[in-house]
C-alpha cells in the first residue's frame, strides 16, 4: 500500500489496469470544530491506509490555504482509494468505514463514489446500513 500526497490527472472514479478508484467525502459531525473534523477524517485514512489498498490520498481540495475562514468540511474530506477491482478489497473497504462509522458516538456521514454512483452511510439502523451496503457492494462486485 502506497500513501500518495500527489492528485492524478484521471477521475476519482476511472478505472485502469485492473484498478478501480472510489472517492469517499467524509462529513464531520456538524458539532465538531474543524480542527477536530480533520482529525477523525485523517484517522478514517490510517485504517483504510492499513488495508490491502493501492494507494489512499487526500482528493485535490482536501487541504484549504493556511488563512482560509469558513472552510467546507466536506471539501476538506475527501480521499481517494485506489484499490485492485477484484478481489475482496472493495468489500473491506466498504466494512472498514461502516465500522468506523459504528463505533463513533458523533453524527458522521461517508459518502462513496464509483462511477458517478454515490451511496452515503451515516447514522442508520443496522439492518437498514447492511441492506444498503450489501446492493451497492454487488452492483460493484458483478460482472
Amino acid at each position: 500500500m502506497q500513501d500518495e500526497s500527489s492528485t492524478r490527472s484521471r477521475p476519482a472514479d476511472q478505472q485502469a489496469d485492473g484498478v478501480m478508484e472510489v472517492l469517499l467525502v467524509v462529513a464531520p459531525d456538524p458539532d465538531l470544530d474543524p480542527e477536530a473534523g480533520e482529525r477523525v477524517t485523517r484517522r478514517l485514512k490510517a485504517e483504510i491506509a492499513d488495508l490491502d489498498v493501492e494507494s489512499v490520498r487526500f482528493g485535490p481540495s482536501a487541504s484549504a490555504p493556511d488563512a482560509a475562514k469558513g472552510t467546507d468540511a466536506v471539501t476538506l474530506g475527501a480521499v481517494v482509494v485506489a484499490l485492485s477491482a477484484s478481489g475482496g478489497v472493495f468489500t473491506a473497504l466498504i466494512e472498514t468505514v461502516r465500522d468506523w462509522l459504528v463505533r463513533s458516538s458523533a453524527r458522521h456521514r461517508v459518502s462513496l463514489t464509483i462511477d458517478g454512483d454515490t451511496i452515503e452511510l451515516e447514522r442508520a439502523s443496522d439492518a437498514e446500513r447492511r441492506d444498503l451496503i450489501d446492493a451497492y457492494i454487488h452492483r460493484h462486485t458483478s460482472s
